[in-house]
C-alpha cells in the first residue's frame, strides 16, 4: 500500500511554489487561480434554465432568498478540470486559501464545485513560513460559513445596487457609465471637493519676517501683531468669500501697510521678551495595517493603491511579509520579540523600551483580529539587505520593516523654544525644534500628505537667548501670500477619507480608486485624482434622488450591517431583502424616481461663477454651451479632456464657443496643396488640421500637437513640420523594409516592421536621419526604464536574442514577444542560456505552435479562396460554353427555318 496523498489548494502559483519547499513528497499543491466560480459577467454566461426569469441580469434569484447564480468563466475551466483530475489521484483535500473573507470563500466555492469524495479539512495561517505552516498542518478547522455569507452578501449587494443604478444612468446620462455602492460615494466625495475649489474665492494677504543674527546665529522670526492686533494669516479667511472669518479682531496686511511696518522697524534692536522651552515626546505610528500602507507607500514612493496590493502580495506569497489584507495593528509575542531582537543589535539597547508596546486597545469595526499588522514574515526579521529582493519589492518590505521596527522603539524626545522679540509696535516670534534624542526616528520618518508636515521632522536651531536681550535684524522682509483652495484628493487622503468614514473596507480599496478612474469619473494628474464632468453630473444626479446611496453614513451602516453578518448576529437575506425591496430599498426608489428625472437636465451641470454657461456630457464627452446673443440660437462645444471642471473659466468656455461659432482663423496654406491650416482643441486636445472639415467622408490629417509646443503661439512652419508625420526615413539595409520617424502618445520614436525605438528627449524627430535611426534600432530594446541587464545568446530554432531584464516585479528574460518571470529561487546574475532556454521553451513553443496554426488557417483559408475561385472560374466557363452552344443552335434552327420557307 502506497504512502497517503494530499492535495493542497492555494490561490497563486507563486504561493504554491513557496508552500511547496515546506511541505513533503506526500503533499501535492496546486494553484486554483483565485475564484474559479463568479456571478454571470453577460447574458451568455446565464444559465439556460434562468434565461426567461425576470432577475436573470441581476444573476440573483431575487425571489428566493437572494439566492446567487454562480457559473465557472471560461478562463477558469482548464484550471477546474486539472483540479478534479488531481483530486482522483489523493486521500485527502487540504484547503489552504488566504484566511479572509475571499479566502474562505474561495474554498466553499472549491468544495461546491470539486464535489470531493475523499476527507477535506481548511487550513488557515498568516504568514508563509515553515513554522508557520508546521504549526497549520496540527489545527485544522472548517469553512467558516459565517465568512462564507459576509463575502456574499458583499458580492450580491455589490450587484443588486450596481446593477439597479447603472442602467438607470445609462438612460439618463450616457451609455457605458456605471454607479457601485462604494465607487459612488468615492466619485461623490472628490466631486464635492472639485465643487469646494469652484466656490473658493482667493483672498490676497502679506507678512513680514525677520532675518535675526545672534552670537553667529541666524534665524527667522515671524510678525504675528502690530499695535495689539493680531496679524491675519491664510486659515484666518473664508474661503467662499475670500474675506476675514467674523469674531476675531484681526490686522489684514496689505503692501502698503507691510512695507510702512519694514520701514518702521528697520536698523533698530529687537528685545527678547519672552523665552518658553517645553520637552516634546513623539510615539511612534502602530505598524501597518492594508490601508495605512497603502497611504504610506503613495506618499512616500508614489505608488497607486493597486501598485502597493500587487507588490505586498508578491512579498507575501514568496513568505517575505505577514498577510496583507488586515485591519489589525496587532503584533503577536513571536513578532515582538523578533522586533525587540532587531532593534538592540542593529540600533542598541538605548533604543529598546524597558515594556514591548501594544497596538490593540482600539477595537477597528470590522477588524479581523485574528490577523496581524503587516510586518516581515518569520522569528528573525531578516534585513532589507538581507533578503535578496531587488526593485519594487524591495522598497516596500524596506518600509513595512521600518514601520515595524520604529513600532517597538522608544519614543523621540524634543525641546521647543518659543522666543517673542519686540520691536517698536511689533511683536515677532522665533521657533526652534532639537532632538534631544532621536528614538523610532532612527529607523523611521513618517510621510506626510502636506509638504510643509514632513518639516516638523528638521531641526530648527535657535541661539541661546535671554530677557531683556537686544537681538540684529539683518534685514526685514515683505511677502505676499494669496489663500490657496482645498487640496484634490490623493490616493492616500482619499483612504483615509474613506476609512474614517467607515466606507467599504480596506481590502476593497484598490479596486474601488482603480474602478472610478477605469470608469472615466476620475483622472490621476501627477499625485492628484481629479473628476471630470462626468463625475459631477452623476455626482448630481445621485445626490439629488438617491441620497442615501451615497450619503457616508448609510454606507457605513451598510458595512456594519455586512460585518454583523459575518459574525453570525444578522440574517443576509433579511437584509437584502430590506435593501432591495424596503421601502428605502433601492429598487423601491428607482421605479419611484426614474420618471421624476429629465434626461436633458440629468447630464448637465452649472459651475458657480460662470453665469450663461451650462456643461453637458453626452456620448463623445463633455461640452459647454450658450444661448447666442445675436441669433438666440444654442451654440456648443467640446471641452477637451485635459480640462477639469475647477480649472474652468468664462475666458476658456468662450474660446472653445468662439471657435466653433466662427470657425479658426487659419495659420495659413500649405504650399503643396493650397489647403488652409488650422490650429485646433478637440476632446483628445490641441491639434493641427490640413484642409476643412465639410461633413464628407473622408476626414482631412490632423495632428496632436505635443506638449512642448505652446498651443497659443503655434506658427504656420511648426504646423507645417507636424502634418509631415511620419517621416520616411529609408529602407533598412537588411530586410528592406520601410523605416518611419513619428510622435506617439509617449513621445517621439523611429519604428521599423513593429520594431519601436524611442527617439532621445534631447533630440528632435525631424532632425533624425536614416543613419541615427539604424543605430537606435540596433539599440537593445528598453522595457520602460530598464535596458538589458544581460545578453544570453539566441534561442536554438527562432535565432530571437534572450536577455535578462529587471521588472517591476522582479527579474525576467525576454524571447523576442516572449516574457517569463525567474523563479525566486534562481540568482538571475547566474542564470545559463541553457536554464534560460529550459524555462523560456514551453511559453516559446506555444507561441510558435499558435504562429503555426495560424499560418496553416492562412495558407488553408486561401487555398480555399483559390480553390472557390477556379471552381467558380470552371462554372463560369462551362455555362459560357453552354450558352454559345445554345447561341450557335438557334442561329442554325433559324437558317434553316428561313431556308425552308424560301
Amino acid at each position: 500500500m502506497g504512502a497517503k496523498k494530499t492535495l493542497v489548494i492555494v490561490e497563486s502559483p507563486t504561493k504554491a511554489r513557496t508552500i511547496r519547499k515546506f511541505l513533503g513528497k506526500e503533499y501535492v499543491v496546486e494553484s486554483c487561480m483565485g475564484h474559479i466560480r463568479d456571478l454571470p459577467q453577460s447574458a451568455k454566461d446565464i444559465p439556460e434554465k434562468y434565461k426567461k426569469k425576470p432577475w436573470k441580469n441581476l444573476g440573483v434569484d431575487i425571489e428566493n432568498n437572494f439566492d446567487p447564480i454562480y457559473c465557472i468563466p471560461k478562463n477558469k475551466t482548464k484550471v477546474v478540470k486539472n483540479l478534479k483530475d488531481k483530486l482522483k489521484e489523493v486521500d485527502e483535500l487540504i484547503l489552504a486559501t488566504d484566511e479572509d473573507r475571499e479566502g474562505e470563500s474561495i474554498s466553499w466555492h472549491l468544495v461546491e464545485v470539486l464535489k470531493p469524495k475523499v476527507p477535506f479539512k481548511r487550513m488557515v495561517f498568516h504568514e508563509i513560513t515553515k513554522k508557520a505552516i508546521e504549526e497549520a498542518l496540527k489545527n485544522f478547522r472548517e469553512v467558516d460559513t459565517n465568512l462564507v455569507k459576509a463575502q456574499e452578501a458583499r458580492r450580491v449587494l455589490d450587484r443588486l445596487v450596481g446593477y439597479t443604478l447603472s442602467p438607470l444612468i445609462w438612460k439618463k446620462v450616457a451609455y457605458g457609465l456605471s454607479a457601485g455602492r462604494v465607487q459612488s460615494v468615492a466619485v461623490c466625495l472628490v466631486s464635492e471637493r472639485e465643487h469646494e475649489r469652484i466656490r473658493f474665492v482667493k483672498s490676497d494677504y502679506w507678512s513680514v519676517t525677520a532675518n535675526c543674527l545672534k552670537d553667529k546665529v541666524k534665524f527667522d522670526a515671524r510678525l504675528i501683531s502690530y499695535d495689539g492686533q493680531k496679524i491675519a494669516v491664510g486659515k484666518d479667511f473664508e474661503a467662499e468669500t475670500g474675506k476675514l472669518k467674523g469674531g476675531k479682531d484681526l490686522l489684514h496686511l496689505n503692501s502698503e501697510k507691510a512695507t510702512a511696518i519694514v520701514n518702521e522697524n528697520t536698523d533698530k534692536d529687537f528685545t527678547v521678551t519672552n523665552v518658553e522651552e517645553k520637552p516634546v515626546s513623539r510615539k511612534p505610528s502602530p505598524p501597518f495595517i492594508t490601508s495605512t500602507l497603502q497611504q504610506e507607500a503613495n506618499r512616500k514612493l508614489g505608488w497607486s493603491s493597486r501598485e502597493t496590493m500587487q507588490v505586498a502580495q508578491k512579498l507575501y506569497e514568496r513568505g517575505f511579509i505577514t498577510y496583507m489584507r488586515t485591519d489589525s495593528s496587532y503584533l503577536s509575542d513571536q513578532a515582538i520579540k523578533a522586533a525587540r531582537n532587531s532593534i538592540a543589535s542593529i540600533y542598541g539597547k538605548p533604543y529598546l523600551p524597558d515594556a514591548p508596546r501594544s497596538y490593540v486597545k482600539k477595537k477597528v469595526k470590522g477588524a479581523q483580529e485574528a490577523h496581524e499588522a503587516i510586518r516581515p514574515a518569520g522569528e528573525d526579521f531578516k534585513t532589507p539587505d538581507e533578503t535578496g529582493l531587488s526593485s519594487a519589492q524591495y522598497k516596500l518590505y524596506d518600509l513595512i520593516w521600518k514601520r515595524t521596527m520604529a513600532s517597538q522603539m522608544k519614543n523621540s524626545e524634543h525641546k521647543q523654544m518659543t522666543v517673542k522679540l519686540e520691536v517698536e509696535k511689533s511683536v515677532f516670534v522665533a521657533n526652534g525644534t532639537t532632538i534631544e534624542f532621536p528614538g523610532f526616528l532612527k529607523a523611521y520618518v513618517e510621510g506626510a500628505d502636506n509638504p510643509d508636515q514632513a518639516l516638523d521632522n528638521r531641526e530648527v536651531r535657535l541661539p541661546q537667548l535671554k530677557k531683556d536681550e537686544k537681538v540684529n535684524a539683518e534685514k526685514i522682509n515683505p511677502k505676499e501670500h494669496e489663500t490657496k483652495p482645498p487640496a484634490r484628493y490623493t490616493e492616500a487622503s482619499l483612504v483615509q477619507k474613506m476609512e474614517k468614514e467607515g466606507i467599504g473596507r480596506p481590502s476593497t480599496y484598490a479596486a474601488i480608486i482603480s474602478t472610478v478612474q477605469n470608469r472615466g469619473y476620475v483622472k490621476k494628474v501627477g499625485n492628484a485624482l481629479v473628476p471630470t464632468f462626468t463625475a459631477l453630473v452623476v455626482s448630481k444626479l445621485l445626490v439629488n434622488y438617491f441620497p442615501d446611496y451615497v450619503d457616508t453614513n448609510f454606507t457605513s451602516g451598510m458595512e456594519n450591517s455586512l460585518d454583523n453578518i459575518a459574525q453570525g448576529e444578522q440574517d443576509w437575506a433579511q437584509y437584502l431583502n430590506k435593501i432591495y425591496f424596503g421601502e428605502k430599498g433601492i429598487k423601491t426608489q428607482v421605479e419611484n424616481q426614474e420618471e421624476k428625472i429629465d434626461p436633458e437636465l440629468s447630464r448637465s451641470i452649472t459651475l458657480q461663477g460662470l453665469d450663461g454657461l451650462d456643461f453637458r456630457v453626452g456620448r463623445y464627452g463633455a461640452y459647454v454651451c450658450k444661448v447666442d446673443k445675436q441669433t438666440g440660437e444654442e451654440v456648443c462645444a467640446s471641452v477637451p479632456e485635459s480640462h477639469f471642471p475647477a480649472d474652468m473659466t468664462s475666458e476658456l468656455a468662450e474660446k472653445f464657443i468662439d471657435q466653433k461659432i466662427n470657425g479658426a482663423d487659419a495659420l495659413g496654406k500649405d504650399p503643396e496643396t493650397d489647403l488652409p491650416i488650422y490650429a485646433l482643441t478637440g476632446r483628445y486636445g490641441p491639434y493641427v488640421q490640413l484642409g476643412d472639415s465639410d461633413g464628407e467622408k473622408e476626414k482631412p490629417k490632423r495632428v496632436s500637437i505635443p506638449a512642448n509646443v505652446d498651443f497659443d503661439t503655434i506658427t504656420l512652419d511648426q504646423a507645417l513640420q507636424l502634418l509631415r508625420l511620419p517621416i520616411t526615413l529609408g529602407d533598412h539595409p537588411d530586410t528592406g523594409k520601410v523605416i518611419k520617424a513619428n510622435i506617439g502618445r509617449f513621445g517621439p520614436y523611429v519604428v521599423h516592421d513593429g520594431d519601436f525605438r524611442s527617439i532621445p528627449k534631447e533630440e528632435a524627430v525631424f532632425d533624425i536621419k536614416l543613419e541615427r535611426a539604424l543605430e537606435l534600432l540596433a539599440m537593445p530594446k528598453k522595457r520602460g526604464r530598464s535596458s538589458a541587464l544581460k545578453e544570453l545568446g539566441n534561442y536554438p530554432d527562432t535565432e530571437d536574442k534572450i536577455s535578462v531584464f529587471n521588472g517591476k516585479y522582479g527579474p525576467y528574460l525576454k524571447c523576442g514577444k516572449t516574457n517569463v518571470s525567474i523563479p525566486e529561487d534562481i540568482d538571475h546574475t547566474k542564470i545559463t542560456l541553457e536554464k534560460a532556454i529550459e524555462l523560456l521553451s514551453t511559453k516559446v513553443e506555444e507561441a510558435n505552435s499558435k504562429k503555426k496554426k495560424k499560418k496553416t488557417k492562412k495558407k488553408a483559408a486561401k487555398k480555399k479562396t483559390k480553390k472557390k475561385a477556379a471552381t467558380k472560374k470552371k462554372t463560369a466557363k462551362k455555362k459560357t460554353a453552354k450558352k454559345k452552344v445554345a447561341k450557335k443552335a438557334k442561329k442554325k434552327a433559324t437558317k434553316k427555318k428561313t431556308k425552308k420557307k424560301a
